[in-house]
Formats: structure tokens, C-alpha cells, sequence
């Protein structure tokens, strides 16, 4: 185990010294190189700020107006006849919009039914299997400037059912 923290500990050191070492070999101004590596990254910070902006405000909105709940509701008997926990519904709705909101309600989940649960192993496997699809769609193309989403975001939303659909069935064998 002092094997692998010494070399998690040693891991960026040795990567800055290897760059640096590379930059001296090949004669290039690593310092410059960095710092408009680093202007590029505050271009595109800026570039991204109003799509991010609007995720987050959209969350906020969702969250604090009681759609999230309403919606909640309306599917609630479907995914009582298929045998989905109800209690991982606010999870399976925010998880493709915002990582912080789904991390938040993963937390109170675990809290309230415990890590060990059924539902909190549900829960975490819903974590890891999918993603921020629309954050990380934003991003991405937002980066690119493609427009046509429409084939990628339902591709990701669909993988990301699969993801939850295969989580509860897992975790409801295994338990």
C-alpha cells in the first residue's frame, strides 16, 4: 500500500518534470507555452459561461417550483408496476441535468436509507453508470459550435435509462 501512495503522490510531480524536461530537450519556452495554453483555457471558460449559466439556473428552477415533484408523481405508479423505488425517482430526473443537484439528492438518499441499503446501492450504481448528459452535451458542443444535437442527446438520454434501468435490476438481484 506505500507503493501506491508513493506513487500517487509522485504521480503530477513527475509529469511537470517531465514536460519541462521535454520542453527544454525540443528548445521551446515551456513558461510561454503554458501561459497561452492557460489564455486559451480563460477563452473558452468565458465562451462556455452563458451555457452554464442557463443549466444552472434551469436546475434552480426546477428544483425550488415543485416540477421535479409533480413529475415525480405523474410517473410514480408506472415505475411502481416495473418495480423501480420511488425514493430513486428525483435521482433518475436530475441526474442527466446537473452532477451537484444529483450528487445532493445521492447524499440525502444515502442518508435517509443508508449506504448498505437496497436503495443506496441503487443509488450509487445510478451514480457511476450515467452521466450529466446535458451538461456534458453543452459543453461539448457548445466548444465546437455544432447546433444539431437532437441525435446525440436522444442517444444519451437512452444510454443513460439503460444505465438506471440496468442499476435497479442489478442491485435488486444481488440483494
Amino acid at each position: 500500500m506505500k507503493i501506491v501512495n508513493f506513487f500517487s503522490a509522485a504521480a503530477i510531480p513527475s509529469v511537470i518534470i517531465i514536460i519541462i524536461l521535454y520542453g527544454i530537450k525540443e528548445k521551446k519556452q515551456v513558461f510561454d507555452l503554458f501561459l497561452e495554453g492557460a489564455k486559451q483555457g480563460m477563452d473558452i471558460v468565458i465562451a462556455l459561461f452563458p451555457t452554464l449559466l442557463g443549466i444552472f439556473l434551469a436546475v434552480g428552477l426546477l428544483r425550488s417550483s415543485g416540477v421535479l415533484d409533480f413529475i415525480i408523481g405523474m410517473i410514480k405508479p408506472i415505475t411502481n408496476l416495473f418495480n423501480i423505488p420511488s425514493q430513486i425517482l428525483p435521482l433518475a430526473m436530475l441526474r442527466p441535468i446537473s452532477g451537484s443537484a444529483s450528487m445532493g439528492v445521492a447524499v440525502d438518499i444515502m442518508q435517509k436509507y443508508g449506504v448498505d441499503s437496497v436503495i443506496g446501492t441503487i443509488t450509487s450504481t445510478i451514480m457511476g453508470s450515467t452521466e450529466t448528459t446535458f451538461y456534458t452535451i453543452a459543453i461539448y458542443t457548445s466548444c465546437v459550435k455544432i447546433k444539431k444535437i437532437r441525435f446525440v442527446l436522444v442517444a444519451a438520454l437512452l444510454a443513460d435509462l439503460a444505465g438506471m434501468i440496468t442499476s435497479v435490476i442489478i442491485c435488486q438481484i444481488m440483494s
